[in-house]
């Protein structure tokens, strides 16, 4: 394994190369076969001899590009790879096969292509089957994702890694996690403190995966300097959130009026995440899930993925997965909650 190192001047040029998330360099990782990190101002190939080569005129050719014009076209970079489009009349859902390159056709995604770098000691957190491979693609390749899936799959803990991914490389400013404030099954009554220890019990889950993450002193100075905000739905009302990568836990819990309201806060170069388990759905009576509705809608718009999880990508304790196959096998119709 041999490795080179690009310098660039500042990080306007290395995201006008890079492209709108990263579109131009996941294209020329997947043509070339390189592996590529990118710490501060530098960028590092990782590769055999023949992939560092090749690694280093595609990304002197793009840089003098963009150094001459200040823009980058997909089209250019087609031409720099030498890749031809897949041209065809054919649809698949809303998607044109026409859109899809051949490097997409001929490279699917590895386990160190779906490995989630936190620059941090080198540290990665790879997606352990192929449903979450999958979901973390679909993070990666669309500005919303919806994922439902059992517990234990990973949702939340792949969304946060993510986050921090996304953050930790500058294409977003902030992270914002979100959650409504449904109980399941019993009152908490008033709860004391001020709005952050009041919706701490409903964020735990979001807290302790950034926690595992990142460490709970680094969370404790991100959520102090307000790049890490953790809030209740009802709070996002009103708002507009640019260079935000949000995460909506537990949508299943939503109306689908929350749901609309949530998804209209996203603002320019942001992404949103919603996870939820429709199995564990706490609404009052019949209230139709927020989750359930939006992925129907929304699955066939470009730039919106939704994956759906099974008991095959539960990475727990094994017996979280016969435990949600033995509730599974004696489901019954969601009945209206007592008042």
């Amino acid at each position: 394994m041999s490795e080179a190192t690009i310098l660039f001047e500042n990080q306007e040029q290395i995201r006008t190369l890079f492209g709108a998330r990263d579109r131009h360099l996941r294209q020329v990782r997947d043509t070339v076969g390189l592996e590529i990190v990118l710490r501060g101002d530098e960028l590092r190939l990782h590769g055999n001899d023949d992939q560092i080569e090749r690694g280093l005129e595609v990304f002197s050719e793009l840089r003098a590009i963009v150094e001459q014009r200040g823009t980058l076209l997909d089209t250019e970079v087609d031409r720099v790879l030498g890749i031809e489009v897949v041209e065809t009349a054919t649809q698949v859902g809303d998607v044109r096969a026409s859109d899809v390159r051949a490097s997409d056709v001929s490279n699917g995604a590895n386990d160190d292509n779906a490995a989630i770098d936190l620059f941090e000691k080198a540290k990665k957190i790879h997606p352990r089957t192929s449903g979450q491979a999958g979901y973390v693609k679909a993070i990666r390749e669309n500005d919303l994702v919806f994922c439902a899936g059992p517990a234990g799959t990973g949702k939340t803990y792949l969304a946060v890694a993510m986050a921090v991914n996304w953050l930790r490389q500058e294409m977003v400013r902030k992270i914002v996690l979100v959650r409504p404030a449904v109980e399941a099954g019993e009152k908490l009554g008033f709860l004391p403190g001020d709005m952050l220890a009041k919706v701490n019990p409903y964020l735990r889950p979001l807290l302790d995966a950034l926690g595992d993450i990142l460490g709970f002193e680094q969370v404790k100075r991100y959520i102090e300097n307000d790049v890490i905000e953790i809030a209740p739905l009802a709070y996002m009302r009103g708002r507009t959130l640019n260079d935000t990568f949000i995460i909506l836990d537990e949508g299943q819990n939503t109306t689908i009026t929350q749901m609309q309201m949530f998804l209209t806060r996203m603002g320019t170069d942001s992404k949103i995440v919603v996870t939820g388990d429709t199995t564990q759905i706490d609404l009052e009576g019949d209230v139709p899930c927020g989750l359930t509705d939006a992925m129907r809608r929304l699955h066939s718009i470009d730039g919106v993925g939704a994956v759906e999880l099974t008991r095959r990508d539960i990475v727990r304790h094994r017996l979280v997965s016969e435990i949600v196959r033995a509730y599974d096998r004696q489901r019954k119709p969601r009945e209206p909650r007592k008042k």
